[in-house]
């Protein structure tokens, strides 16, 4: 009533394996990400970004704005416990 059917044969490789698109995809994602990385590092480390000083004028930290001291009184007040 039923035929057997005919057994699938794998196919045989038809070029090397670098000619296999499918080899391309799977290994082709993460060495564009192993490549961005090191462009990346290179960069980095070539043109390092310079630290800021933010202390240069430091007078600027003494001065209060009228606005700023009810802050710091609740900061100061919550810090030494009420005291």
């Amino acid at each position: 009533m039923n035929k057997p059917a005919d057994p699938v044969k794998p196919e045989e490789p038809k070029g090397p394996w670098w000619r296999v698109g499918m080899m391309w995809l799977v290994v082709g994602g993460p060495l564009i990400v192993v490549l961005a990385c090191a462009a990346t590092l290179t960069l980095a480390l070539k043109f390092p970004d310079p630290v800021l000083d933010v202390r240069k004028d430091a007078s600027a930290d003494v001065r209060q704005s009228p606005s700023d001291v009810p802050a710091l009184k609740a900061r100061n007040h919550a810090a030494t416990g009420g005291q």
